[in-house]
């Protein structure tokens, strides 16, 4: 299996950058598809974004599109998310998961499609 730790989650201000990291160890790294969710104060989980296993597809959601970037460096083990534009409403814990057999966009948008996830990095953006 693969352990995951998060990072470089902290407060910013209103259309400020932050870059969260998910560093990984144990089995190899590039075998697995990386996702990024998010959940806010008293709201359920929900999908950010995905990287396939070499990086060469990204899908983000809508919320997130134009403003947050995800991507992969398998030399160091790590999938990163670059976010900008930070809204009041990006305030939410962050996790990162990993998944050998996503099978398609659908499932990769879904909780249960990942078997292995970190424990989160609260990330606050103030007005």
């Amino acid at each position: 299996q693969v352990q995951l730790v998060e990072s470089g989650g902290g407060l910013v201000q209103a259309g400020g950058s932050l870059k969260l990291s998910c560093a990984a160890s144990g089995r190899t790294f590039s075998n697995y598809a990386v996702g990024w969710f998010r959940r806010p104060p008293g709201n359920e989980r929900e999908f950010v974004a995905v990287i396939t296993r070499s990086g060469g597809l990204a899908h983000h959601s809508d919320a997130v599109k134009g403003r947050f970037t995800i991507s992969r460096d398998n030399a160091e083990n790590t999938v990163y998310l670059q976010m900008s534009s930070l809204k009041p409403e990006d305030t939410a814990t962050y996790f990162c998961a990993a998944s050998a057999s996503l099978n398609g966009l659908g499932s990769a948008t879904k909780e249960s499609a990942y078997p292995y996830w970190g424990q989160g990095t609260q990330v606050t953006v103030s007005s």
